[in-house]
């Protein structure tokens, strides 16, 4: 699936025990006192051992049923995790990009590897979801979603927008590490799991900034969502629940 990218630019392999790596990774908490967007219900925590770190060759993010009502920027919410970004240390203009990743398993909880646009502007510049997993079911919890969206291929009315996309089946997502995937170039944007390829956004003809945004540097992110509009309802049971990250890899030509 590599497609002729085969020089391995960035890499994180979480071989240093300990919190990310900060020339690597950034913590977005700019939405914390205000409230995240889709209605989602977490706290992100910056440089926090319990929500990001380390560990034998492994990156955890981890979801917590907890209220760090101290922190100054706490915004209410009942949970804690972490967001973690590229941006302002590494973005890319095309490429392969591989996440190696095991999901979460618990009802309530969103997963996500995805990419925005280093202008700042959604959805002008674009955002493609490399990986994203509803939680609203167990069924839920054997599928993950692949999506792009644009200025044209959406809407903007403070909830999730709808965008070009497709789903796949993996039953054991969340048991089991897989590798989610891109193919990035001048003419689409190709996602898939494991070597399969389950959906291609192609550059439309004719095109334009609306349609075909993705000749521009774009970021990566990994996050744990809690609620919200793919995370759905949150067991009153839930107490923890991690995805853990084997490795990131961006390939260019």
């Amino acid at each position: 699936m590599l497609a002729g990218f085969t020089r391995l630019v960035w890499a994180d392999e979480f071989n240093v025990d300990g919190l990310p790596n900060a020339t690597h990774w950034g913590y977005d908490t700019d939405r914390n006192q205000l409230g995240w967007y889709n209605n989602e219900l977490q706290y992100y925590a910056a440089a926090r051992a319990q929500n990001a770190s380390v560990q034998s060759g492994m990156l955890s993010i981890t979801a917590r049923k907890e209220s760090l009502s101290t922190a100054a920027d706490y915004g209410g919410q009942a949970y804690t995790s972490a967001r973690l970004v590229t941006r302002g240390k590494a973005s890319w203009t095309y490429g392969f990009f591989e996440v190696r990743a095991k999901l979460s398993c618990s009802l309530g909880t969103w997963p996500a590897i995805w990419m925005l646009g280093t202008g700042g502007v959604w959805p002008d510049d674009g955002e493609i979801d490399l990986m994203e997993q509803r939680g609203g079911s167990a069924a839920d919890k054997t599928v993950v979603l692949g999506t792009v969206h644009t200025r044209a291929y959406n809407y903007f009315n403070g909830t999730l927008g709808v965008g070009q996309g497709s789903s796949r089946t993996v039953n054991d997502a969340c048991t089991n590490f897989h590798s989610y995937q891109l193919i990035w170039d001048g003419g689409k944007v190709a996602i898939g799991v494991d070597g399969v390829t389950y959906f291609t956004y192609t550059k439309p003809t004719p095109s334009d900034a609306t349609t075909w945004p993705f000749d521009n540097p774009q970021y990566l992110i990994l996050n744990l969502a809690m609620g919200g509009d793919l995370g759905g309802a949150v067991p009153a049971n839930f107490v923890s629940d991690q995805m853990v990250v084997d490795y990131v890899r961006v390939y260019q030509r």
